[in-house]
């Protein structure tokens, strides 16, 4: 399998994932109360769609980034992209669990237990993510590698996110709204991050890349 092919079938669970979301914020319609009332008990749904919206685009983008510095796939690094591809499909599901519980009853053991949920998806989708860094600062494996004195801070930033997610699970036993704020606070961090792993502007792939049976 040649890197173009990993991409694409990447992208196209990501544009999956993402889309599904959406699905999350339909309203009962007429007979339910006013739209009005129907949109403002969607709350939830609302702040958790928009959060994982670019939780989902976030990696989507550092995703792209790595790879694009990849020289060659291996099997190693197809199982650690299922991995993390495993996690991205359950966050539509994750979404919607937050949205319904935690609109109504906040402060149950049930919406608690929701956005624990959340978290633990988010935590899996970061490991998957992480390791696909760490295996791309093995050496010979990408184009631009990252200089040994900077891979710490790239394991610090990239990694770190998994620590936080943990942290929020904690938290959601004790408050559901404020470990969901604290998701969106690391989603809007990692905006304004950036893959430490990216190639030369404007240098082109290389050819030829493909897939090693053993890594």
């Amino acid at each position: 399998m040649n890197r173009a092919r990993l991409e694409a079938f990447s992208d196209g669970v990501f544009a999956v994932a993402i889309t599904l979301l959406a699905f999350n914020l339909t309203v009962k319609g007429p007979g339910y109360g006013t739209l009005a009332h129907q949109l403002a008990e969607q709350w939830a749904a609302y702040v958790a769609y928009l959060i994982s919206f670019f939780t989902i685009g976030i990696i989507w983008v550092n995703h792209h980034a790595l790879l694009s510095n990849v020289v060659r796939v291996t099997r190693t690094l197809l199982f650690l992209n299922l991995v993390l591809l495993l996690f991205v499909v359950l966050v539509p599901v994750a979404t919607g669990t937050v949205g319904d519980y935690l609109a109504h009853g906040g402060d149950g053991f049930d919406a608690k237990l929701a956005v624990a949920v959340y978290g633990i998806v988010l935590v899996g989708m970061s490991v998957g993510f992480s390791s696909m860094l760490e295996w791309s600062l093995g050496e010979g494996r990408t184009r631009v590698p990252v200089p040994p004195e900077k891979r710490l801070a790239a394991r610090i930033r990239f990694m770190s996110g998994g620590l936080v997610y943990l942290v929020i699970v904690a938290i959601a036993f004790v408050n559901a709204r404020v470990a969901l704020g604290l998701s969106g606070l690391v989603a809007v961090y990692y905006i304004f991050e950036s893959t430490p792993t990216l190639g030369k502007p404007g240098e082109p792939s290389e050819p030829g890349e493909s897939a090693e049976p053993e890594d």
